[in-house]
């Protein structure tokens, strides 16, 4: 087992874009958010406590989960969407070690939106946040979602800020569209290949 290694942003950091060159060097990669999907349809400890939580509703006549209506209950109820984290986090982050645990490269890359919220930062060797300004981030956004500027700033405001994240983070990739990416990403694959040598 390698190193362990976490890749976040903030929405418009391009932070998967960023996690996907490391991915194409070779680096083992993988997606909290895309496995967390999947994890509520096939896990029977999340498939029982999503029951428990919001009714037999929430999975639909093929048990597969009904993410409209989920949505429904958790969007703009902070308390019905900390339920649905505390249900969900707990699994994917165990999930995401026995992953990493298998993986014989020098280190492994977790992407993860909320890496720092959900605390499964602690888990890990290093982490990188991908950043940034927000008028970069909120046109790529609005190119992307057809969303309005209003929609994006909403969808910003109710994240962990930058600033905070900095404060938690190991390395910043700066993806502002103006400084190179591959450089910086290079550096770090370079970086912690070489820190991996020194872990026994």
């Amino acid at each position: 087992m390698g190193l362990k290694v976490g890749i976040t942003g903030g929405i418009g950091s391009g932070k998967s874009y960023v996690a996907h060159i490391f991915q194409a060097l070779g680096v083992p990669f993988y997606n909290a958010d895309k496995e967390a999907k999947e994890l509520m349809n096939t896990s029977a400890t999340i498939r029982q406590e999503l029951i428990d939580a919001f009714g037999d509703a929430v999975y639909d006549k093929n048990n597969l989960l009904d993410r409209p209506y989920l949505s429904s209950r958790v969007f703009k109820d902070s308390d019905q969407l900390a339920r649905l984290n505390a249900i969900v986090h707990p699994v994917v982050i165990e999930h995401g070690k026995q992953w990493a645990e298998r993986q014989t490269f020098a280190y492994s890359l977790k992407e993860a939106a909320l890496l720092f919220e959900s605390d499964s930062y602690k888990s890990l060797d290093f982490t990188v946040l991908v950043t940034a300004p927000e008028h970069v981030r909120i046109a790529r956004v609005m190119a992307r979602d057809n969303a309005t500027e209003e929609q994006v700033k909403d969808r910003i405001n109710k994240q962990m800020s930058d600033k905070d994240k900095m404060e938690l983070t190991d390395f910043v990739i700066v993806n502002d569209g103006d400084q190179p990416l591959l450089p910086q990403v290079l550096k770090l694959h370079t970086f912690l290949i070489e820190a991996s040598l020194t872990v026994k």
